[in-house]
């Protein structure tokens, strides 16, 4: 009799949980992050931030940007700047490139400059990639293969080159990921090309 009755007792409770919205549990939902930058650059008096997506809502969706061509005479010139990120289902990804480029009065130029980052659930686990893809690079005059990630070589006048720079932040269901195709760094000087970032967090 007392089996019965607890048995009863247990289907009566999960018909409230299950029935009541009080103790409803509703499932987290994923979120992403993104953004693509073509290019980025501080320098003194000059803060740029061109073909720029701007930031990806959490609920995702995609946004893109480009511009034809842009010359800031002694700080940087490109054309065919374009940017995009998307977020949607289990991945978020982001990609930027431009063409022609040339910094610092040709220090550092190259013919194509492009960088992708993506986000990506699995199994309640989160993964990020990335990589840049730099076509006929030259730093001082001297050409330069892209090999692994976050190559960094000095330049005159206490300049550095970053090519491929990746920082990477996973932490189980959550992952976030940017890739500067080239980072530029100096005595005032800060430039990124080819700038793409992305993240989820997984439900």
């Amino acid at each position: 009799m007392n089996t019965k009755k607890n048995s009863a007792i247990t289907i009566c409770l999960v018909a409230i949980l299950t029935l009541s919205p009080a103790f409803s549990f509703a499932q987290a939902a994923t979120t992403f992050s993104g953004e693509a930058v073509a290019l980025r650059a501080s320098a003194v008096g000059i803060s740029l931030a061109l073909a720029d997506t701007g930031a990806l809502p959490s609920s995702g969706g995609s946004l893109s940007t480009s511009l034809a061509s842009l010359n800031v005479l002694g700080l940087a010139s490109a054309d065919a700047l374009k940017s995009t990120t998307s977020g949607s289902g289990t991945s978020s990804q982001s990609q930027s490139a431009v063409a022609d480029l040339s910094l610092l009065g040709s220090l550092v130029a190259a013919e194509v400059v492009k960088s992708n980052s993506s986000a990506t659930c699995s199994s309640g686990q989160a993964t990020v990639t990335g990589n840049a893809e730099v076509v006929g690079l030259v730093a001082a005059g001297q050409s330069v293969l892209v090999s692994n990630p976050n190559l960094a070589i000095s330049l005159p006048g206490g300049i550095s080159l970053i090519v491929n720079e990746q920082t990477i932040s996973p932490s189980g269901n959550t992952g976030s990921i940017t890739v500067n195709a080239l980072h530029v760094k100096g005595p005032s000087i800060d430039i990124v090309v080819a700038s793409a970032q992305s993240g989820i967090t997984c439900s």
